[in-house]
């Protein structure tokens, strides 16, 4: 088994007999310094294609519609009924050509040859909104466990115990922590049919965990290797997330601090940019 970084939230699973892409925003083939993957370095078939929520940055059509062919199954995350701010992913993927969606539920498993891919609650990073349609993904393949928690905002650590009683414990986690986040409006401004006041707006921001909240997960998992992903800074991200950080940035603060705990933890952890390559024995 190994696993392939692709930038953003873009990772590839792939065994012998099963392939699974997580959120497939992908950089095109253009002559670049950076070593990084590209569509060429898919495999002809993509079992399994999950969809952890709908931002532009995880759900990129430009980027779908390119995999359509290649793509067997989209799994997405169970919609709530058609509010504005909601939208239906299967009902969008399906007018877009894809015949094979299906939506999981929290805790919802689908088997497939020598593992499963299983939906986990996901918290935050929506402006409080009553959206549903979002999932982070437990997949274990062989005795191998990898959770994918992209933007999670770990804002009720009670919920952690609750999933590690049902799951145990994790051997990898990949966690965004885009900590500060854009302002509710910055996203979903168009549907508001009132002003928003500003301390209103500031406050409800579309904000990942933090270094506590990120090691708090760790903590309660059990993590025994952690990856910093989903921060938006390979350049063929930028026209989608607009981000720029420097060392001072508090996205990069938090993750190194986070960094450092685990690694004096004796816990493998990175924050991954461009690409990576890991064999899982």
């Amino acid at each position: 088994m190994r696993w392939r970084y692709f930038g953003h939230a873009c990772i590839l699973l792939e065994t012998r007999g099963t392939s699974v892409l997580l959120d497939p925003v992908l950089s095109y083939t253009y002559d670049s310094k950076i070593s990084r993957y590209t569509y060429d370095d898919l495999p002809e078939v993509i079992d399994f294609a999950l969809i952890t929520h709908s931002h532009q940055d995880h759900i990129l059509f430009e980027t779908l519609l390119q995999l359509r062919d290649r793509i067997r199954t989209v799994v997405v995350p169970r919609n709530s009924g058609g509010a504005l701010q909601d939208p239906s992913l299967r009902l969008l993927l399906k007018e877009c050509g894809f015949r094979n969606v299906l939506e999981l539920s929290e805790m919802e498993e689908i088997p497939f040859e020598r593992g499963s891919i299983t939906a986990v609650p996901f918290l935050g990073e929506h402006g409080d909104l009553n959206i549903l349609s979002k999932s982070a993904y437990l997949v274990r393949i062989n005795e191998h466990s990898l959770l994918f928690v992209t933007d999670s905002c770990n804002i009720s650590p009670q919920l952690y115990e609750h999933i590690h009683r049902e799951i145990g414990d994790v051997d990898v986690l990949f966690v965004g922590m885009e900590c500060d986040g854009a302002p509710m409006s910055w996203l979903y401004g168009p549907l508001l049919t009132q002003r928003l006041e500003r301390p209103k707006d500031q406050s409800r921001r579309l904000a990942g965990s933090n270094y506590e909240r990120a090691l708090g997960i760790v903590d309660q998992l059990h993590c025994k290797e952690v990856y910093v992903y989903a921060m938006g800074q390979e350049p063929w991200l930028n026209y989608v997330m607009s981000l720029k950080y420097t060392d001072t940035s508090n996205p990069i603060i938090q993750s190194n601090r986070l960094i450092e705990a685990c690694r004096t933890r004796g816990i493998t952890a990175e924050r991954l940019w461009g690409e990576k390559e890991v064999f899982l024995p």
